[in-house]
């Protein structure tokens, strides 16, 4: 007998019709969680994330053909597997209220990332996190809204991070970049952890990088094409299709450019959750 969650895309499709699977699959409403706004000014305190590091230095793939950077998730080693589960530990003893905000944004982003392949590697082999199907509620899927952390006496989730955290305590579009949810649709998973010295640095990078590669920014037969993260999470770029183009016009290449004036503004969108092995 099917189970609830298994009825869902069916029921789903009776409801909206046809429809794109970038209109179903909808981003989380952006919602402040006050309980993570405290940090110190001028606090000296650094958090270490050298192991984080390690782990990305041997397992992204930065010279693929296709641009994308790739995670060798069949590659890991028992060592390497319980060095992440060590890191996320100690993480989660973190004084994270104690830091300045430089230190809690690389903090948050790091530990969304380091979750998210802790998250794949315990369930490894699949096609995409889609498939791990861990969330609470009927109507939930993938492992988004699983509370998997426990830190400042807190249950937090993948979700919790990125929409109750980071998007609405920095309020920085660059952080779409920057959080990797393990698809090649997604920003790159930079090989190298995020820090207080280099956040803004990376974050450059990440939306650079992105948004002059094909899943970024797409020129196809006169139309635009884009990423379907400008579209989900459009109230962070301008709330709008033309704030969107403002965006992209920061980080898009000369050449890019120049094909950006020369097609027609309605802008189509795409996404491919299919895993960054």
């Amino acid at each position: 007998m099917l189970s609830p969650k298994a009825l869902i895309p069916g029921i789903l499709f009776l409801l909206l019709g046809l429809v794109s699977v970038t209109t179903v699959y909808g981003a989380p409403a952006l919602k402040l969680w006050p309980r993570w706004q405290s940090h110190v000014a001028d606090s000296p305190v650094t958090v270490d994330h050298a192991d984080w590091d390690l782990i990305l230095q041997r397992y992204v793939d930065v010279s693929h053909p296709s641009g994308i950077y790739r995670f060798k998730y069949s590659s890991v080693s028992p060592t390497d597997r319980q060095a992440l589960k060590d890191y996320l530990q100690k993480m989660q003893r973190v004084d994270v209220s104690g830091l300045t905000r430089g230190e809690q944004k690389a903090y948050w982003i790091n530990l969304y990332n380091a979750l998210t392949v802790d998250v794949i590697l315990d369930h490894y082999p699949v096609k995409s996190i889609r498939d791990i199907d861990i969330s609470p509620g009927i109507f939930s899927s993938g492992p988004w809204d699983a509370k998997l952390l426990f830190i400042e006496g807190e249950k937090i989730s993948l979700n919790d991070i990125e929409h109750r955290i980071l998007r609405p305590i920095w309020q920085d579009n660059r952080v779409h970049y920057a959080v990797n949810c393990a698809s090649l649709g997604c920003p790159n998973l930079q090989p190298l952890s995020f820090t207080a010295q280099n956040l803004d640095m990376l974050l450059d990078k990440a939306a650079r990088d992105f948004i002059n590669h094909p899943r970024g920014v797409s020129f196809i037969n006169n139309r635009l094409q884009v990423s379907s993260i400008y579209f989900w999470f459009q109230e962070d770029f301008g709330a709008s299709e033309n704030g969107i183009i403002r965006h992209l016009k920061k980080y898009l290449t000369p050449d890019n450019l120049k094909k950006l004036d020369a097609v027609h503004k309605k802008i189509r969108h795409q996404y491919d959750w299919s895993l960054n092995e």
